[in-house]
């Protein structure tokens, strides 16, 4: 046979033997290095999927951010959409734009205009629309709002690895700054304006832009964290886009795996990892949704984790990390349930999901 660069290649390099046959998601995964390392202490921002690393990395031993405690009044009651899910309590953050705009918010070098809603009595955090308790009056806010900045930045400048999960390319926007909401003001709370309010679909030169400059900001005040960059495999629940929401979902996922690569290339101190591939590629079985086609399952999210435990240098979790309810120990699995079930904030710019059979208005656009 002649020579020729296809000549020798591992199995992972050929699809007969690296998919068909002798499939290992932990093949897929092309870090020089390990992407998790013994006594890391790793912060996360992302969309509803990125809920699901910390309790199995922290099963794994290895320590998640927590920089921010809810006030002592309201520790023990609920809390909803994810807002004690990350190492700070700013929730789901769905877009790179929005990604970028935290880190400038909580070093300083960006104040929205629109910053605050007075709302039933209450001011609101559009960038946390959905608080269960938001501040009584402005002065209560602003208190609240530079202690969230603080802890934000704290998280960030503390982290030895940052996890960054890309979820949308779909967001809206200020009209006054280009702030980016986490989702459709008039969905979760506030008032749809459309004179103030106006719809951005991202391209893929925009979030690389973006992504570059979320890793600077955090470079900025934390020069030796390393950063690993996913992107959801959840597709959208609702687009303003004018497309099939199934087209729209392809489209995003697609920009987004492309700036994951361009950050990637741009910037040293980023790695891919491939959870979206593992999840969604022609391997992955049926069962790794759910019934909706939407939502990732256990299994999923399993092989996703072990894939990513199996190219870090730390222990394999022998038990999981988790505090008991009823007498009976959730597992893991139980708690990425649960998170990916109740802690989405886009999953409400579908009110139908929720109505069975009963008829609906057409959900509001998405975010």
């Amino acid at each position: 046979m002649a020579s020729n660069p296809y000549v020798g290649l591992p199995h992972r390099a050929l699809w007969s033997r690296g998919v068909a046959r002798r499939y290992d998601p932990s093949d897929v995964v092309t870090s020089s290095g390990p992407l998790l390392r013994t006594g890391d202490r790793v912060a996360s921002m992302g969309s509803c999927f990125a809920s699901n690393i910390v309790p199995h990395i922290e099963a794994a031993g290895i320590t998640y951010l927590r920089m921010e405690e809810p006030p002592p009044q309201v520790a023990m009651l609920p809390e909803n959409l994810g807002y004690r899910n990350f190492s700070a309590a700013y929730g789901n953050v769905y877009t790179a734009r929005q990604m970028r705009q935290l880190i400038e918010r909580c070093t300083g070098t960006f104040r929205p205009q629109e910053d605050r809603w007075h709302e039933d009595g209450k001011v609101i955090d559009p960038f946390r629309p959905g608080l269960a308790y938001p501040a009584a009056n402005d002065i209560e806010f602003d208190v609240i709002t530079t202690a969230h900045l603080a802890a934000t930045r704290e998280a960030f400048a503390t982290a030895d690895v940052v996890v960054l999960t890309l979820g949308l390319t779909e967001g809206w926007e200020s009209t006054l700054d280009g702030a980016v909401f986490p989702t459709c003001p008039g969905t979760v709370a506030g008032t749809f304006d459309p004179v103030r309010h106006r719809f951005h679909n991202f391209t893929a030169a925009e979030v690389v832009d973006d992504l570059c400059a979320t890793v600077d900001g955090v470079t900025a005040i934390n020069p030796h964290a390393r950063f690993i960059v996913t992107v959801s495999p959840v597709p959208l629940v609702a687009t303003a886009s004018g497309r099939h929401v199934l087209e729209a979902t392809i489209y995003s996922k697609s920009v987004l795996r492309v700036a994951a690569d361009g950050v990637e290339q741009a910037r040293e101190a980023v790695t891919y990892f491939p959870a979206y591939e593992i999840v969604t590629g022609p391997q992955a079985p049926e069962s790794f949704f759910e019934a909706d086609r939407r939502s990732v399952s256990d299994e999923a999210i399993h092989s996703v984790m072990g894939a990513l435990l199996a190219t870090s240098d730390v222990s394999l979790p022998v038990t999981p990390v988790a505090v008991e309810t009823d007498g009976v120990a959730p597992t893991v699995a139980d708690i990425s349930r649960r998170i990916a079930e109740a802690e989405c904030d886009e999953a409400l710019l579908d009110p139908t999901a929720y109505l069975g059979d009963a008829p609906a208005p057409d959900p509001p656009a998405a975010g």
